[in-house]
């Protein structure tokens, strides 16, 4: 076993991958675990309806760390890893990607003002929706496309960790009953902000990449550069963000807060899964520039080890759906457990997109078409929400979820098998 790891780590990039694998891996095992620790708490201290006040409004900002992020954390992470040697590139992208987030969330928080202030359902919480955003402000601040790209995880490892601990450690403390619901953005909120202000700090001082105004003509490009991923991206929320947004609309906050905690729980485990996609983007993006033969090499490696394990986790989850919510939220969440059946399929089909689509239709700048085939499965999520969430509720809204997420998966092998990658039908005979 060890002279397995020994021949894994024998050149200077391998080391690289998997020190970067290993922390982002830690990463996602507090990102497991914190939540586990804090979700039942406030679901037991706050109650169903609070909870599901607090889902909705993480919902509703969540669209403006969409517009915020654009595309940046796929193409800026690609410029950053290509150019990581040219620290006046490096100074332009860094700089440039800075500049273009913070008018961004200037205009974000000018349309959370409207929408708030337009709608009295939302006008007589206000407060939360304002505090809620503070967390859009740490995403501004925290430039993880920069480690992602200098292949440097480990320091997401550190300040992700110390924003989660801050803010778990501070529940417990601050939040005591139901009137403290307000506290928990705050607290959110203040992690994200300060992790995001010590990143900068790291970057100045052990990078030596600090901030340099650019021109209106490089704003556009990089800009330009995240078009394609930006529309993916407010696509796919149309098939996440917008299910609990209409549950909101249609339903009450106790009947978000029933989804809410099936939603979270799975999105703790999907969590699991980004290490993959940030760990393999940068370092397949390098291997793609000298062969794809290589690329798709690795791609079938890693697919027959993670699609095995990710299909027996799912199992896992369906068969023992009621006891994994009973141990962990308690008698609350017995409305829950058809929600989580279904939604705990959704897992599985994640690792088949990250390997298919980020992995490979992204690295490949099939960037177009991915995007295509993300912006019509938001479109069906919002026939099928506005049809089955009126008639189904919850357990409405995760059918139309998992409709789509298997849309989009069958699209995704169907565009990489039919354009020559041949990850799947055309399998090599012996794998060295």
């Amino acid at each position: 076993m060890i002279n397995k790891i020994k021949n894994f780590t024998n050149t200077e990039e391998k080391k690289r991958l998997f020190s970067n694998f290993f922390s982002l891996s830690f990463l996602q095992g507090a990102n497991y675990i914190l939540p586990l620790i804090t979700l039942p708490y406030l679901v037991r201290v706050l109650g169903v309806e609070y909870f599901g006040l607090l889902a909705f409004a993480t919902t509703m900002i969540a669209y403006f760390g969409i517009i915020v992020d654009y595309g940046f954390n796929l193409t800026a992470t690609r410029e950053i890893s290509i150019n990581r040697d040219n620290k006046e590139k490096v100074i332009e992208i860094f700089s440039s990607i800075l500049t273009l987030k913070f008018i961004l969330m200037i205009v974000s928080f000018a349309l959370l003002f409207i929408i708030v202030f337009g709608f009295q359902k939302l006008s007589k919480d206000w407060l939360i929706y304002f505090l809620t955003f503070g967390t859009v402000v740490g995403q501004v601040l925290f430039p993880a496309w920069f480690f992602h790209g200098m292949e440097r995880m480990k320091y997401i490892t550190y300040l992700n960790i110390l924003a989660k601990v801050i803010f778990t450690v501070a529940v417990f403390i601050f939040v005591k009953t139901h009137n403290d619901y307000y506290i928990v953005p705050i607290l959110t909120s203040l992690g994200m902000v300060i992790a995001g202000i010590l990143s900068l700090v790291i970057i100045k001082k052990e990078f030596n990449v600090y901030f340099k105004l650019q021109d209106i003509n490089t704003l556009k490009y990089h800009l330009k550069e995240a078009n394609y991923i930006f529309v993916s991206n407010i696509s796919a929320s149309m098939y996440t963000l917008t299910t609990t947004v209409f549950l909101g609309i249609f339903t009450n906050n106790i009947i978000v807060g029933y989804y809410a905690i099936a939603d979270k729980l799975i999105g703790a485990i999907k969590n699991l899964i980004v290490p993959l996609s940030q760990t393999l983007y940068p370092y397949i993006s390098n291997v793609a520039m000298k062969s794809k033969d290589e690329v798709i090499r690795i791609i079938k490696k890693l697919s027959l080890y993670l699609i095995t394990t990710s299909f027996f986790l799912t199992l896992f989850l369906v068969i023992y759906a009621d006891d994994i919510l009973f141990i962990i939220f308690g008698d609350k969440s017995i409305h829950s457990i058809v929600i989580f059946r279904i939604l705990a399929i959704i897992p599985f089909l994640v690792v088949v997109d990250t390997l298919f689509g980020t992995l490979i239709m992204l690295v490949f700048k099939r960037n177009k078409e991915y995007s295509k085939i993300i912006t019509i499965a938001g479109m069906l999520n919002l026939i099928l929400a506005l049809l089955l969430i009126p008639l189904y509720q919850g357990v409405g809204a995760a059918i139309s979820v998992l409709i789509v997420e298997l849309f989009i998966t069958c699209k995704i092998i169907y565009y990489v098998e039919s354009n020559g990658f041949n990850i799947i039908i055309k399998r090599e005979s012996h794998e060295k």
